[in-house]
């Protein structure tokens, strides 16, 4: 099994994209292109990173150990993001999806009242290779049953669990979704509304969950507003082909502690 320190190696590369800002009902509020270079230095021993968005570096910074709010899976997939959950405080985490030549990103904010504010899609491919982009997602993309398999990794670092997955997405005749979905030997089923590239799972008023259809495939699953004293999550979602998706999940306890992060890799039947 790679160390979290190789499986961040897998990130090197210099890759062109751009930073989407979308607003928490998807309008695109701003789009700019961007460069990013993570360079092995003495021997991949440290790592720098260098952000370069409209022709200036915004960031640079060295690592040379990785922890924290931070976790990789070994294809370099990975999420980073707050660790605590508090009161008055703003909250938000990034969730990267590693493919071949692509990166997708996705990022996750939330304002000091506890309201999803702002969303960043960033799409990445590595320099001199092609940049494929999927169209936006749909509704129909996504219909029809899931089969995977899903492995969750935890912040303390313990063994990694393993297990099937099954994601059976379908609408009645009403127009309405109905998800099932089934890991283990659980299964929930919810039903959502559905409104252009929003999908809105309003059974319960009180915890509301909005899925957010996005360029390239991507997907954005939160609550709308952050409960604290309650378990919460943070899910990104990206259709690699039409019969291939992943997801990842980053999880929250009740105490808002950050506490694991699942990649979901599936297939459709």
């Amino acid at each position: 099994m790679k160390s979290q320190w190789e499986c961040f190696l897998q990130n090197l590369g210099v890759w062109e994209g751009s930073f989407t800002n979308f607003s928490p009902e998807g309008t695109l509020l701003t789009d700019t292109p961007s460069h990013l270079s993570l360079e092995g230095l003495n021997n991949n021993q440290t790592v720098r990173l260098t952000l370069c968005r409209s022709g200036r570096d915004d960031l640079v910074k060295e690592y040379s150990s990785v922890g924290g709010g931070l976790l990789f899976f070994e294809n370099g997939s990975f999420s980073e993001g707050v660790i605590q959950l508090g009161p008055f405080s703003e909250f938000g985490a990034e969730l990267a999806f590693v493919h071949e030549n692509r990166r997708l990103r996705l990022v996750q904010l939330f304002d000091k009242t506890s309201q999803l504010s702002r969303l960043v899609l960033i799409r990445e491919h590595l320099a001199g290779t092609p940049a494929t982009e999927r169209l936006p997602l749909q509704i129909n993309d996504l219909l029809g049953e899931w089969q995977g398999q899903a492995i969750t990794i935890y912040r303390d670092l313990r063994s990694p669990d393993i297990y099937s997955t099954t994601l059976k997405i379908e609408l009645d005749d009403a127009g309405r979704l109905i998800q099932s979905t089934s890991f283990g030997e659980r299964t929930i089923t919810s039903t959502a509304t559905i409104k252009g590239s929003i999908v809105l799972f309003d059974q319960d008023p009180e915890k509301q969950v909005q899925v957010l259809l996005l360029p390239d495939g991507a997907s954005a699953t939160s609550t709308l507003k952050v409960q604290l004293r309650q378990p919460l999550f943070l899910e990104a979602g990206w259709l690699i082909q039409s019969n291939l998706r992943q997801r990842m999940i980053r999880s929250y306890n009740d105490k808002g502690e950050w506490v694991s992060l699942t990649l979901v890799t599936e297939e459709k039947v």
